[in-house]
C-alpha cells in the first residue's frame, strides 16, 4: 500500500504529493503525462520504492495541485520541481517523467543539473507536437469546459494505449479516461500552453547528467525516433523500448520498471 497524497507548501504554492519509501534512500521525483495524476504510478510504487525516497506529485494545473491562471512555459512547471525539493530539504534526486513529465525532466537536465542526480524521460521528446496544434487544443478546452475534457478523455485510448491493451484492460483505460476527465480545463489548457512554447533540441546538448530515454514501440505520439534523436543529441544517454504505446508505464508495467530500476542502479555508479 501506498501512501495517501497530502498537500505540501513549497515556495510556489501548495502541490499535492504522495512520498512513500525510507526518507533515507536516495529521492526519486515522479512526474505525471499530460491530463493524469500522481495515481498514474500506482503500480510502480512497491518496486520503485523499496530502493528510494518516491516523491510523485500533481503537476501544476493537474489534480490536487494550484490551478493558477494560463498561459504556464516550461520554466514553470521545472521550477515547480526545484520548489518541491527545496521544501523537502532535498539537495539532489533521481527524476522519473512520462511525456509531459518527460519533457520537464529534459528541462531540469539542461537547467538545472546540479539538482538532479539522473534524469529517466520516457515517452518524451525535446519537442512535443507542434505550437499550433496546443495552441488550438488549449484554445477549445477553455471555450467548451468540461465537454472539451470529456471529448479528450473519449478519444484518449488511441493516443495512449495500443488497441489490444485497450481491449485485454478496460479497467486500466477507464481509470485512465476518469483522470483526463477529471483534470481542470484551466489546468489543462495552461499546461498545453506550456508545450506550444517549449523546444529543447537546441539545448538538450547540454545535459551533462545521467540520462534514460525510453521509449513505446508502439508509441504514435513521441516516437522511438523521437527518442533516437534526443540519445544522439545527449552524451552517454541511454535508449530502452519497451512493448507499450504512449502511457507505458501503465501498458507494460514490469518492462518499464525494470529499465528504470537498471537506469537508477548505473546512474548511482556515475
Amino acid at each position: 500500500m501506498s501512501n495517501p497524497p497530502s498537500l505540501l507548501t513549497t515556495s510556489r504554492g501548495a502541490f499535492r504529493v504522495a512520498i512513500d519509501g525510507s526518507p533515507d534512500a536516495p529521492a526519486l521525483v515522479l512526474s505525471n503525462s499530460l491530463g493524469t495524476t500522481l495515481e498514474m504510478w500506482d503500480a510502480q510504487v512497491a518496486a520503485l520504492s523499496a530502493s528510494h525516497r518516491l516523491i510523485r506529485y500533481d503537476t501544476r494545473g493537474h489534480g490536487g495541485s494550484p490551478v493558477t491562471p494560463g498561459p504556464y512555459r516550461m520554466d514553470d512547471l521545472g521550477q515547480d520541481v526545484l520548489a518541491l525539493l527545496d521544501a523537502l530539504n532535498i539537495d539532489q534526486a533521481y527524476f522519473c517523467g512520462i511525456s509531459m513529465g518527460g519533457h520537464t525532466g529534459l528541462w531540469l537536465g539542461v537547467h538545472a543539473g546540479t539538482r538532479m542526480r539522473g534524469i529517466a524521460v520516457c515517452n518524451s521528446a525535446a519537442k512535443i507536437g507542434t505550437a499550433q496544434a496546443w495552441q488550438e487544443r488549449a484554445a477549445t478546452v477553455r471555450s467548451q469546459g468540461a465537454a472539451a475534457m470529456q471529448a479528450l478523455a473519449d478519444s484518449a485510448p488511441g493516443r495512449w494505449f495500443t488497441p489490444g491493451f485497450t481491449q485485454t484492460h478496460p479497467d486500466i483505460v477507464q481509470r485512465a479516461q476518469a483522470w483526463i476527465a477529471g483534470i481542470a480545463p484551466e489546468g489543462y489548457a495552461a499546461c498545453c500552453e506550456a508545450l506550444a512554447t517549449s523546444d529543447l533540441r537546441e539545448s538538450i546538448g547540454r545535459i551533462a547528467v545521467p540520462t534514460l530515454l525510453l521509449a513505446g514501440a508502439d508509441d504514435p505520439v513521441t516516437t522511438v525516433a523521437d527518442a533516437q534523436a534526443m540519445q544522439a543529441s545527449i552524451a552517454g544517454s541511454s535508449l530502452a523500448l519497451v512493448p507499450a504505446s504512449h502511457l507505458s508505464n501503465l501498458e507494460a508495467p514490469q518492462a518499464f520498471e525494470q529499465a528504470v530500476l537498471d537506469f537508477l542502479a548505473h546512474a548511482a555508479k556515475a
